[in-house]
């Protein structure tokens, strides 16, 4: 018999094989996995906020709030681009690939909010450690790099 929470382990797994896999078959910079992964924790946590507000229910930081990202060379804060210009060469297709990924595939292992949210922290710690050690425009668009262990 398969408890809730192998299957929600198993429905982590999944949705972190298929992230990696996907990112490495497009070589998708940082910045759009950046936006990709903001925008469903933005939504994924105003429906847990609003689930919480009608419930009472609490959750932990590690499902509310970003995870604290690895210490490493900060990035050179003297350093400015143009917003609009890095707007404008993202690829929005690439974008939406990604997004319809995360969010089938959380719609499929029944992920709930908490869960949900789970499984996108780790990316977004990830992402958020490496643009705080971008040190110029050029490196929003380098391929986010993925550790081994995952």
């Amino acid at each position: 018999m398969v408890s809730d929470s192998d299957e929600a382990v198993e429905g982590m797994v999944t949705m972190q094989e298929r992230v990696v896999n996907l990112i490495n078959q497009l070589n998708m910079p940082l910045i759009e996995v950046s936006l990709v992964v903001g925008r469903h924790i933005a939504g994924l946590s105003r429906s847990l906020d609003d689930h919480i507000e009608a419930t009472g229910q609490s959750f932990s930081e590690r499902v509310t709030g970003p995870w604290a990202i690895e210490e490493g060379t900060p990035g050179d804060v003297s350093a400015t681009f143009d917003l609009e210009k890095v707007f404008k060469i993202i690829d929005e297709d690439r974008m939406d690939i990604l997004s319809t990924l995360i969010r089938v595939t959380l719609v499929e292992i029944e992920a709930t909010l908490a869960e949900g949210l789970l499984a996108l922290r780790p990316w977004e710690a990830l992402s958020r450690s490496q643009l705080a050690r971008a040190q110029g425009p050029g490196q929003l668009f380098s391929p986010l790099d993925i550790p081994e262990d995952w």
